[in-house]
């Protein structure tokens, strides 16, 4: 029907929810620890207060960093610190690895930062480096993505891996090796698919409202003193990477802070404080705001030009995103995750495929990954303590998180973030960015299968 991506997606959460029993939701509420009160609550509700809800949590969680990201995105194209970023990677690495600077990057940027804040960050370099080159923008678009999927999903502090390593007893050193390892063979796999998808559909850097490219190509013509120097350049993306990170690893393995020194306390603090994503993204967001104002001598008329177009292009993307997230949630509801578990549950199945098949069909029902992993890792942390594994189950936990890769389309808040914001259509995020993922997943599975099989590890 050609329906614009936001009412599509409204309207199948509608149908969804419609169409959902009140028992299936009964049940799935009690199943995420909801009393039986207030799991009949959430069966009595209307269906557009349902749908709302899950609407409005799902725009709770990326509504700030949409923006902020935008606003990122868009003074750092205008104050020329894409092009300065651009200009010393391609100095380093040279034109011709230019992408798989990018993919490494984004995988380790990817380990303590979330998927999506990785490629909003990054976008707008890759609009930098393809007006460049003049070419390869699919590729670099790729590259980010894969890096950055492949690390959220294997390696801790992020929370997919993080509630694996604690339900299926695996020491959160071992996930954290072995995540990587994993990581960088199925983003050379991702690599080469890339570099045959940008040859087969190559497609051009587009105009779009947050970033012009007659702007984008004014600035690639620039002399370079008229740039910002590079560590101010670098800022924008620096402080929100440094202070989610330095915050993730507090976390991940903090003391006791009644030993700590009043120094160190306080420290702490200032991390835990400015170490939020939604908070490090506004300090970045202000640090670049502040570049793009010294870069235009004090110009307040631009300067709120640049952050009403950054806001117009975030409020489109939010709305898509948060509408994939409602459907996504109405599918949840179903307790669709749940009878795909029952029917899995006595398949007499190797158990290294078995947990890549369930996360995979439970991922691709309903579109979240780390909801994918939860449920299979629910499902196969019991069956797996009682039966003789001939391997870590270390590796039980990879298959899991390379099975939460399979198949992300429409109902996946991710696949509308890189498809709005990398001005992709549909058919072409569907034509590249699903098969990339899946292609990495199975890669990543043969992987762990061989490495069970030489490594056991036990």
């Amino acid at each position: 029907m050609r329906l614009h991506a936001f009412l599509a997606l409204l309207l199948g959460a509608f149908v969804v929810a419609i169409l959902t029993p009140d028992a299936a939701i009964i049940m799935f509420a009690t199943g995420k620890g909801a009393s039986l009160a207030e799991a009949q609550k959430l069966a009595n509700q209307q269906v557009g207060v349902r749908i709302a809800n899950e609407f409005g949590s799902t725009c709770g969680k990326i509504g700030i960093l949409i923006a902020m990201a935008s606003i990122i995105g868009k003074t750092m194209l205008e104050s020329g610190a894409a092009e300065k970023i651009v200009r010393s990677l391609v100095k380093i690495t040279g034109i011709k690895n230019a992408p798989f600077s990018f993919l490494t990057g984004s995988f380790f940027i990817g380990i303590p930062v979330f998927f999506d804040t990785v490629f909003y960050l990054m976008v707008p370099l890759a609009k930098a480096m393809a007006m460049r080159i003049g070419k390869n923008y699919l590729l670099l678009i790729l590259c980010i993505t894969a890096g950055a999927a492949m690390a959220n999903s294997l390696v801790p502090p992020t929370p997919g891996p993080l509630f694996l390593v604690s339900e299926m007893n695996i020491p959160i050193g071992m996930m954290m090796v072995g995540g990587s390892l994993v990581g960088l063979v199925t983003i050379t796999a991702g690599y080469f698919f890339a570099s045959w998808a940008n040859r087969k559909w190559p497609i051009p850097l587009r105009d779009s409202v947050d970033a012009p490219l007659a702007e984008i190509q004014k600035l690639s013509d620039e002399n370079e003193q008229s740039l910002p120097p590079l560590w101010f350049s670098l800022l924008p993306i620096a402080i929100p990477i440094v202070l989610i990170s330095l915050n993730a690893m507090i976390q991940t393995f903090k003391t006791d802070e009644a030993s700590n020194s009043m120094l160190t306390q306080a420290a702490l603090s200032f991390l835990n404080f400015f170490g939020e994503k939604n908070i490090a993204l506004v300090a970045g967001a202000l640090s670049s705001l502040i570049l793009l104002a010294i870069q235009k001598k004090g110009d307040k008329k631009g300067l709120t030009a640049s952050v009403q177009t950054a806001l117009m292009s975030a409020g489109v993307i939010i709305l898509i995103t948060s509408a994939g997230g409602a459907f996504g949630g109405m599918l949840q509801q179903t307790g669709i995750s749940t009878r795909i578990g029952e029917l899995a549950k006595d398949y007499q199945m190797a158990l290294i495929p078995l947990s890549f098949l369930i996360t995979a069909i439970v991922r691709t029902a309903q579109g979240s990954a780390t909801v994918a992993m939860i449920t299979a890792s629910g499902i196969l942390a019991g069956m797996s303590n009682t039966i003789s594994l001939e391997y870590h189950q270390l590796y039980l936990g990879l298959a899991i998180a390379c099975g939460s890769k399979l198949i992300p389309w429409m109902n996946d808040s991710g696949f509308w973030i890189v498809c709005k914001m990398s001005n992709l259509t549909e058919q072409e995020a569907l034509k590249t960015f699903s098969p990339l993922l899946t292609i990495m997943g199975i890669t990543g599975l043969i992987v762990i299968m061989i490495g069970a099989s030489i490594f056991p590890l036990i």
